[in-house]
């Protein structure tokens, strides 16, 4: 089998991690545009995230933020963002970098991808002729109080509820081609 020596796989993923990037910076500037809203899944233990001791205990793995009604001091850079939120009342301000990001959603307009986690794209450059296969992302999903209980996940599937199922058992979703968003 011929090696990527190119890494297409990486590079496809840094790619998506801009469109998340580009879409946050327009709305730290002009706010959230009609009913748009996000879904931000990313690895708690991951480098660079800041959160609180408490809700690392909470959510040792994964958590899912949802940017919607109740989130304040939203502040983009090259490596990733913060954010404030409410947990339980509580106020907390989270630093992501977008490489801790393990899926991105957004239910107005049911768009979104799922993004391999980088310790698995960095072990392929160890394991060449071994390429990483993709690993479904457990979902544990946290709200700010004023956002929508009703797009907690399933009980038994770990899915968003609001977020319809492939045929194949798959989180479903749109094909994006990458040269949608080149510039003209």
């Amino acid at each position: 089998m011929p090696v990527d020596h190119i890494r297409y796989d990486i590079l496809a993923q840094e790619a998506l991690r801009g469109v998340v990037r580009t879409v946050l910076v327009d709305v730290a500037k002009k706010g959230l545009p009609g009913e748009h809203h996000f879904k931000i899944t990313f690895a708690t233990g991951a480098p660079g995230v800041r959160l609180s001791e408490r809700m690392r205990t909470q959510y040792p793995e994964t958590m899912t933020i949802v940017l919607q009604h109740q989130f304040w001091d939203l502040q983009v850079g090259d490596d990733g963002f913060e954010v404030g939120l409410s947990f339980g009342g509580a106020p907390e301000l989270l630093t992501i970098p977008f490489d801790a990001i393990t899926a991105f959603f957004d239910p107005a307009v049911q768009f979104g991808f799922q993004f391999e986690p980088i310790e698995t794209a960095a072990a392929g450059d160890r394991a060449a002729d071994a390429p990483a296969a993709p690993r479904p992302v457990p979902v544990k999903e946290v709200s700010a109080e004023s956002s929508n209980r009703d797009a907690l996940p399933g009980p038994s599937t770990g899915r968003p509820a609001d977020r319809p199922s492939s045929p194949d058992g798959g989180m479903g979703g749109e094909v994006v081609r990458l040269d949608r968003f080149r510039k003209k």
